[in-house]
């Protein structure tokens, strides 16, 4: 693999060579959000939905994690009741993404072996996910509920303290002191342990630092960043710094680089442009020279607030490939970068839970 981490004036041309790999390949984006409330046009070739079946076809986007998105609300009860009902509704609304319509089959997947079934079997494939521990207030009981529907890793915070733990964006709206639990919260501690008892992945996005590093030391299991950036590159508190991307490597977890223009860049220096795929690029292969291939991978935020000049929606995904390929990264490591590397994570958290660790 060669490195090119200068900014090209012109985005890497999609030629056929890159299609033949590209759609040869099972991708993955391991986060994105859903239309809320729902509106069940998942089969539809919407025109402002960044991540729908037709364009995932389109871009041969084998498989996406969508997840159950809760904003950071109030910590009392009334909130609590609130979050965990909508979290349910929304893991139910994405359970129902599934079946065949207008000539695309797609099917929910909760384990890896579905997703490579599906793959196999030219169906789409459907991982639900919950983004912010707040989705289960302070009921450790809530977990299990949400692996009954099939999620597969909760985002421990959002932007804002909850029960579980620190973010690393207090809400000032919701009075947020910089810190509430100096890390993890002891509630925080046990849902990482009914995590892995469960099989679901620890998602670290959005945590405060203490509250990542804590969630390294504590999970039996490789926890993952399912969509953020590099704090050296990008001075983000949503980012990762070199202490907390070492600690990944040392545990054998993952970060997934996502596909937001304010943690790529910092946004004076992109004047109200978009980033581009190559500075997203220029993040994945910083983690690459660090950790190696195997700590990295691809997601988007679609419809979370994720776009690039280059890769607007899912039916763009190959101008990745095209990138990738341009920088001198080979078919094996490519495909690690589109999900084989979350993929492999997501079978630890299985057998972890098979073995009753």
């Amino acid at each position: 693999m060669t490195s090119d981490s200068s900014r090209q004036a012109a985005p890497a041309p999609i030629t056929e060579e890159v299609l033949a790999l590209h759609n040869s390949l099972l991708t993955l984006d391991s986060h994105i959000d859903i239309p809320w409330p729902d509106r069940d046009d998942a089969f539809l070739d919407t025109p402002d939905r960044f991540v729908d079946f037709p364009k995932m076809q389109r871009g041969h986007l084998s498989a996406g994690c969508f997840v159950a998105y809760l904003p950071q609300g109030k910590l009392d009860a009334e909130g609590h009741k609130a979050a965990q009902e909508q979290t349910i509704a929304m893991l139910e609304a994405i359970n129902r993404m599934q079946g065949t319509r207008n000539g695309i089959t797609a099917r929910v997947c909760p384990t890896v072996n579905e997703i490579e079934a599906a793959w196999r079997d030219g169906a789409l494939a459907v991982v639900p996910g919950v983004e912010n521990g707040y989705g289960m207030g302070d009921d450790i009981g809530m977990l299990a509920k949400f692996r009954a529907l099939g999620a597969r890793y909760v985002t421990l915070t959002h932007n804002g303290h909850n029960a579980l733990g620190d973010s690393g964006q207090p809400s000032r709206v919701l009075g947020d002191p910089a810190a509430m639990h100096g890390g993890l919260s002891a509630l925080g501690r046990e849902a990482i342990a009914e995590m892995n008892r469960l099989g679901m992945l620890v998602d670290v996005s959005h945590t405060g630092r203490e509250t990542m590093l804590q969630a390294v030391e504590v999970s039996s299991v490789p926890v993952v960043a399912t969509h953020a950036c590099v704090k050296a590159l990008c001075d983000h508190p949503r980012n990762l710094d070199d202490v907390q991307l070492d600690a990944l490597k040392a545990s054998g977890g993952l970060i997934q680089i996502t596909a937001i223009g304010g943690f790529l860049r910092p946004r004076a220096e992109l004047a109200g442009r978009r980033a581009t795929v190559a500075d997203y690029m220029d993040h994945l292969d910083y983690v690459v020279k660090r950790l190696g291939v195997e700590y990295v991978g691809i997601s988007s935020d679609f419809d979370g607030g994720g776009q690039l000049e280059g890769w607007e929606n899912a039916a763009a995904s190959p101008a990745l490939t095209a990138e990738l390929m341009r920088r001198g990264y080979d078919r094996s490591e490519i495909q690690a970068f589109w999900g084989g590397n979350f993929r492999r994570l997501l079978r630890k958290g299985e057998e972890a839970a098979t073995a009753g660790l």
